[in-house]
């Protein structure tokens, strides 16, 4: 555990808050804001030794920095099991979502799933819609604990300044974020049918940290029924593994350059952790105003395939190298109605492909993966797409799957982190079809932080069909 300093040793002991890993406080005392360790619980009449008794009525605030998000309406349940964390819980039958304040960094996450008198079906997501836990069942008075790390992230940038966030992930009148991606809170949603928690367990932690970088393909959607494989990814790897999702949508490599958002990762890399780079879409825009920076025209990021591509890869490779880190290209995700090669990405993915090659890197080509998907899907294959570049959340899910296949057949390292129940994966023969998919899709609603109703896209289309700006 990091050691606080003393102004802040001196604040929390005067304020009765001081709460540390080799002393948990006792049973009902607050969570000081800025500790390392955390433990909630709920539903229960007593708190269990070491653990805060949280209401269901408790809503965040800076001030407590922990509660419920609003929203949010779960109802306290309690049971009569001789197991302190087992006599009670907070159930729902709509999601809702709990949160801390959280220092940027990586977190283990210990969720203690279950109710003491129902069955309960709860899937967990963090953050944006980020997928940790799957379809968790639990029958009246049994509990499920579940482990995974979750990625925590701020705009500042310690050698100064910020990254230069879009208008939807970032308030710059008020000075604050706008998305849950780039806050100083850790969120954790629980949805799912019946969903039910009874404890919450949080520390902070070192991990191996996978940052992935691309676009709208990529980026942790905030409005169902979109999604991506970036945010379907964390739901495949063991607790010694983060997800740092850096993808934002409209990007193109000149402009993750130019926002800052490179030196944000190469801000926060370490030795050991690994880089996924997908671009393509957007840097295949020659014109057209870019829709998520308006002031912006494509002409200004357009990267020829065979030439600033390439190059501009190499830098984000070597960039990674001097750091310590493995990088990994991917190519370009294919679009809806590609069944086989020549697509209208397939200039960038072969360029993404013999760059990887001459640099001597993975590469996952995740282009020639989409199209064997769709092609192997038959009438089933546009049930992934909402139009023809962006996924909903079963075409999202798929996408991650390709990923992690990915990350298997090139023998990475990583590998060994995947989770067992991830099994085989052949895009060719895609398992789960949409007929047997039975995560539940998000509420739908206004679309969120972060994100808003793309321009006409200046590329090619399909006869008769627009195109969404990515």
């Amino acid at each position: 555990m990091k050691t606080p300093t003393l102004a802040i040793l001196y604040l929390f002991a005067a304020s009765g808050l001081l709460f540390s890993q080799e002393a948990p406080p006792a049973a009902g005392t607050a969570v000081a804001p800025a500790s390392d360790w955390y433990r909630f619980q709920f539903g229960a009449e007593k708190a269990a030794p070491g653990y805060t008794l949280v209401a269901p009525s408790t809503m965040y605030s800076d001030e407590t920095g922990y509660g419920f998000e609003p929203g949010s309406a779960p109802t306290a349940v309690v049971g009569e099991d001789s197991d302190p964390l087992h006599c009670g819980a907070v159930a729902s039958q709509k999601p809702f979502a709990f949160s801390i304040t959280a220092p940027e960094g990586n977190y283990r996450v210990t969720v203690t799933l279950g109710n003491p008198t129902a069955d309960a079906t709860t899937t967990v997501k963090a953050e944006v819609r980020r997928l940790m836990v799957e379809h968790a069942q639990t029958h009246a008075g049994q509990f499920d604990t579940r482990v995974f790390t979750v990625n925590v992230r701020t705009p500042r940038i310690s050698t100064g300044g910020m990254v230069d966030l879009d208008s939807h992930e970032w308030d710059k009148t008020a000075n604050k974020a706008l998305s849950r991606s780039w806050d100083n809170k850790l969120t954790i949603t629980f949805g799912d049918a019946h969903p039910a928690v009874a404890a919450l367990e949080i520390q902070k932690v070192d991990a191996i940290t996978v940052f992935v970088l691309g676009d709208s393909t990529v980026v942790d959607q905030s409005g169902a029924p979109g999604g991506s494989w970036g945010q379907m990814f964390t739901r495949w790897f063991k607790p010694e593994v983060a997800i740092a999702n850096h993808a934002e949508s409209g990007e193109t490599l000149k402009g993750f350059l130019k926002e800052r958002r490179w030196n944000k990762v190469l801000d926060s890399i370490k030795a050991g952790d690994y880089v996924l780079i997908e671009f393509g879409t957007n840097d295949s825009k020659s014109r057209g105003p870019q829709n998520i920076y308006p002031n912006q025209d494509f002409s200004e990021t357009y990267a020829p395939a065979n030439t600033t591509y390439r190059e501009l890869l190499r830098r984000f490779v070597a960039d990674a190298q001097k750091r310590g880190a493995q990088p990994v290209i991917l190519s370009p995700s294919a679009r809806s109605g590609e069944l086989a090669p020549p697509g209208s990405l397939t200039a960038y993915a072969n360029a993404a492909m013999a760059t990887a090659k001459e640099l001597g890197v993975p590469f996952i080509n995740l282009n020639e993966m989409g199209m064997k998907m769709s092609s192997a899907l038959g009438a089933d294959a546009a049930k992934q797409f909402g139009d023809h570049t962006h996924h909903v959340e079963y075409g999202a899910y798929m996408q991650a799957k390709c990923v992690v296949e990915g990350i298997k057949q090139d023998n990475l390292p990583l590998a060994k982190y995947i989770v067992d129940d991830f099994g085989e994966f052949d895009p060719s023969h895609p398992e789960p079809t949409p007929a047997h998919y039975t995560l539940p899709q998000d509420p739908s609603g206004p679309r969120g932080p972060g994100r808003r109703k793309a321009a006409p896209d200046a590329g090619k289309t399909m006869p008769g069909q627009s195109m969404p700006g990515n």
